[in-house]
């Protein structure tokens, strides 16, 4: 199987996410109130819950929630509040409820500390290669 990269800061690039985001929200069930991917540098996805906070996700460091303060589509999300998931850049849908969980409790591998996994100026390290994965699993 040969290994397919994707042009940086193409129409493909920026959808890329949704792949895995859908994933996590279908894991996150009734909690979601509604997703949305954002700007670009980093590529950043928001999923709103219905408790006032948000999971944010980015290319940088993985999820974060906290309290939503302001954001949409074209601009980045803020949160009050922060904390990091932790578990990496993607970590598996079904785990990122339980690490929600662990969040809103401050256990756990959360932390209040932002984690920088990779630079999102680094756009041939391979990372578009883990993305793919999960984008070959939706069906549009």
């Amino acid at each position: 199987m040969a290994v397919r990269h994707v042009e940086p800061y193409t129409d493909e690039w920026q959808e890329q996410p949704q792949g895995y985001v859908r994933q996590v929200v279908d894991e996150l069930g009734a909690e979601v109130a509604e997703w949305w991917e954002g700007p670009c540098e980093p590529r950043e996805v928001t999923v709103l819950l219905g408790d006032g906070s948000a999971l944010v996700w980015d290319e940088e460091c993985g999820w974060r929630r906290g309290r939503f303060l302001s954001g949409g589509r074209a601009e980045h999300t803020e949160l009050d509040e922060v904390r990091y998931l932790g578990g990496g850049l993607l970590p598996r849908p079904e785990r990122v409820p339980a690490a929600l969980s662990d969040a809103r409790l401050g256990i756990g591998a959360s932390s209040a500390w932002r984690p920088c996994y990779r630079s999102h100026r680094n756009c041939r390290d391979g990372f578009d290669v883990a993305l793919d994965f999960y984008s070959g699993l939706v069906v549009k």
